[in-house]
């Protein structure tokens, strides 16, 4: 990669990223392949969850914080949550609030995931990714994963793709 990567740091979800996260990512671009913007429960159970993962497996999705400490939205890794697909596989993941799109704050944090879940011993990760999302599957191109399978999510009936990345 040519560009230099901006400072960012990633830290385990607070109860107050829940209200940031609900903020950031209630743009419509930012959900357009998620479903649409969710509820602030949504993102309550999901920080609180991550806080969990974080205690069992020393990973999660985390927070991912800019230079100036203000919250950007989240990068990390997970169990797969659910029963079709890569189950029981390590996914990663990101999410990003608009406005900081563009600036390389996702490759940078997804390269920090990588490190931290391969020295929490996981061996493999994949990213399932809508089909038509062409920024994340830059991003995947960016951290040398490989286009595994394409698939039809059950509840979306949208294509998909599950690329994958041998740590």
């Amino acid at each position: 990669m040519n560009r230099t990567l901006p400072v960012v740091r990633l830290r385990v979800p607070t109860d107050e990223d829940a209200v940031a996260w609900h903020r950031i990512f209630a743009h419509p671009d930012v959900m357009e392949f998620q479903g649409g913007p969710a509820e602030l429960s949504v993102y309550e159970e999901l920080t609180a969850r991550q806080r969990r993962h974080d205690a069992e497996r020393g990973f999660c999705l985390w927070t991912m914080v800019d230079e100036q400490d203000r919250v950007v939205g989240f990068t990390g890794a997970q169990p797969w949550p659910y029963a079709w697909g890569p189950a029981g596989e390590i996914e990663i993941g990101w999410r990003l609030g608009r406005e900081h799109w563009g600036k390389g704050y996702v490759t940078a944090a997804a390269l920090m995931t990588l490190e931290r879940v391969r020295a929490a011993g996981v061996g493999s990760v994949v990213a399932m990714v809508d089909a038509r999302n062409a920024r994340s599957i830059a991003v995947t191109q960016r951290l040398g994963m490989r286009l595994a399978e394409t698939f039809v999510s059950p509840e979306r009936k949208r294509q998909g793709h599950c690329y994958r990345l041998e740590l």
